[in-house]
């Protein structure tokens, strides 16, 4: 069963000309898979955080005993 939200645009689609209503439709499409890969980034991300985070603290850790030495971008 359509949300009353989806029946809502289906009805405003309606009162467009079809030429319109596919130029809408693929805004949509782009729009809905940009809202995917963002909640897949973001589960991704949630996932990996603590990870993140804990080897933040490990360098942080090294720089402060003086273990880590500066980037040499120069050589890469």
């Amino acid at each position: 069963m359509a949300s009353e939200a989806t029946m809502t645009i289906i009805k405003m689609l309606e009162t467009l000309p079809e030429q319109v209503q596919d130029r809408v439709v693929e805004h949509l499409r782009e729009y809905i898979e940009d809202l995917r890969d963002e909640a897949l980034w973001n589960e991704s991300f949630s996932r990996t955080q603590p990870n993140l985070v804990s080897a933040a603290r490990r360098v942080r850790k090294e720089i402060a005993e003086g273990k880590a030495t500066p980037l040499d971008i120069e050589k890469l």
